[in-house]
């Protein structure tokens, strides 16, 4: 990771939200991880933002994650960043498995409906 980088991390300026982790060959990528751009620093030195950054990790770590993401339909997602003893930002991995269409479909109609309620109690309260 570049300076600015890391002091945008120390300031708590990181989404993991959409987040993955792919290996392509013997490396470990992180993908789609904003990290806001450093408040005080010029923009000569600034960063992109949702840059592809590369993971340090072992051969044998790297081989462990791949035997797993080559199981049916998981994922390798970034769970929480945190500084170490040593003042080194770790990324924390987990694997996920993508829903399935009908589970997709179930949340969307809950969604649908909870807002349908909401909009009629804000109907029936305003008359």
């Amino acid at each position: 990771l570049l300076g600015t980088e890391i002091k945008s991390c120390r300031a708590g300026n990181i989404n993991l939200r959409d987040g993955f982790a792919r290996i392509a060959g013997t490396d470990v990528w992180l993908e789609n991880v904003h990290i806001s751009k450093h408040a005080t620093s010029g923009s000569y030195f600034q960063h992109e933002e949702k840059r592809p950054r590369r993971l340090l990790l072992r051969r044998r770590e790297i081989s462990k994650l791949r035997q797993a993401c080559d199981q049916k339909g998981f994922t390798l997602v970034p769970l929480r960043c945190y500084f170490n003893s040593g003042n080194l930002l770790k990324v924390e991995l987990g694997l996920a498995r993508g829903l399935k269409n009908y589970d997709k479909r179930a949340l969307i109609k809950d969604r649908v409906m909870k807002r349908e309620v909401a909009r009629e109690l804000k109907n029936f309260v305003s008359r």
